[in-house]
């Protein structure tokens, strides 16, 4: 299995935030973004191990600047590494007034996804090779934050958890 760079994970989606996208005050629901997030990382995933893939965890979400009705919503995702058979997708998620021509960072996350064999059994994802120095800042992060989501999962000991073992464990 040959691996794969971050550029060729890479994937842009953009909506126009229309009325039946907004709460009462005309911002985006939480939800919806959440929704299209989804879907932007599934995308840079499958493109990454190109097969199914499904969402396993969803890292803190915060919402920054609103995205206003009218206003134009873009999400860049792009993977940042790859373990066995789950991997990790960065997001940003812009909002962009178009006629003031002004544009604003909205959020950004981090989602994981598990990559699924024709028997929708887990399967083995190739390697991820960065390149870029902020590529290989984001690839040496993500297993740190690996280790916080699987010890917040309750998947691993926090004595087991190497470097960030002195977070949660007092010796």
């Amino acid at each position: 299995m040959q691996g794969k760079h971050p550029q060729d994970t890479y994937n842009i989606m953009s909506e126009l935030i229309l009325p039946n996208d907004t709460n009462t005050l005309g911002n985006l629901m939480g939800g919806r973004l959440m929704h299209w997030m989804d879907i932007a990382a599934a995308i840079s995933a499958m493109k990454h191990c190109n097969c199914p893939v499904v969402t396993a965890s969803v890292d803190n979400v915060s919402f920054n600047n609103p995205i206003k009705l009218g206003n134009l919503l873009t999400i860049e995702a792009k993977l940042t590494r790859s373990f066995n058979t789950s991997m990790e997708v960065y997001l940003k998620v812009w909002g962009e007034d178009l006629s003031a021509q002004y544009k604003y960072v909205s959020n950004e996350a981090y989602l994981t996804f598990v990559a699924l064999d024709p028997n929708g059994r887990p399967r083995k994802v190739p390697e991820l090779l960065p390149q870029t120095d902020d590529e290989k800042k984001m690839y040496d992060g993500a297993l740190r934050r690996r280790q916080v989501r699987l010890i917040l999962g309750g998947k691993m000991k926090p004595e087991d958890a190497g470097e960030l073992r002195a977070l949660f464990v007092k010796d």
